[in-house]
């Protein structure tokens, strides 16, 4: 499972990562919670190009009743995304690729979870891969929404947790975004152990509405960088 996320780069790195517009809405973020309005990347209407985008974490299916089955669709198993009615059709024709610079899993005991970010050694922004959807609240608006596609843990993350974030390799963003179904699913794999690497953060982590700026990437008595050192296998 993939609750939370981080992303260590503005709109402008995104533009030139992802090869998509500038959207300055894009901010440096610390802690990306579920019904947080976070960046995706997609292709655009005729497929021609990639587009970059500002959906909510948690998705809600085009028949859903109302908006909060989202809270529960905060990711998706990979193994069945394309047979699940929340997701089969996003899986068929509306794929994204979601940017982050880590994402966090805990440890101990429920009153005592210590938060850990995991990153990836040679690559500070990934793509993880995910499904967006779009739905029409009871007045007509269009809300759109996004949810994470998770796969077994590798042996570096399973100590923490069974599953974890679909990671794209870096030349799959194009494949995943516009292959048959069948095809793009062969993507979904667990990351390679030996590029993972993982540090515990502060506790303050665990509150959804701890968020700042740059300033906390900076490693100097932050809640990012002040808890512990990075760790390899």
């Amino acid at each position: 499972m993939c609750s939370r996320y981080f992303l260590d780069a503005d709109g402008n790195v995104i533009a030139y990562t992802f090869r998509v517009p500038v959207e300055p809405r894009i901010v440096r973020r610390i802690n990306i919670a579920p019904t947080q309005e976070a960046p995706v990347i997609r292709a655009n209407r005729d497929g021609t190009a990639r587009e970059v985008a500002m959906l909510r974490w948690g998705l809600v299916p085009f028949w859903a009743k109302d908006a909060s089955i989202g809270h529960k669709l905060i990711n998706a198993r990979s193994e069945s995304a394309m047979e699940k009615p929340a997701f089969r059709e996003a899986f068929r024709a509306r794929r994204c690729a979601i940017p982050a610079s880590g994402f966090y899993e805990w440890t101990g005991a429920p009153k005592y979870r210590v938060p850990h970010a995991i990153t990836i050694e040679g690559r500070p922004i990934v793509a993880f891969a995910g499904l967006w959807e779009r739905w029409k609240d009871p007045a007509g608006q269009k809300v759109e929404t996004y949810t994470i596609l998770t796969t077994a843990a590798n042996a570096f993350v399973a100590p923490m947790h069974e599953r974890m974030p679909a990671i794209l390799g870096e030349h799959d963003i194009d494949a995943w975004l516009g292959a048959p179904a069948d095809e793009a699913a062969r993507l979904l794999l667990p990351y390679p152990d030996a590029a993972l690497r993982e540090r515990e953060v502060s506790r303050a982590i665990n509150d959804p509405r701890m968020e700042k700026g740059s300033d906390t990437f900076s490693g100097s008595g932050d809640i990012f960088g002040a808890a512990g050192n990075e760790k390899g296998i």
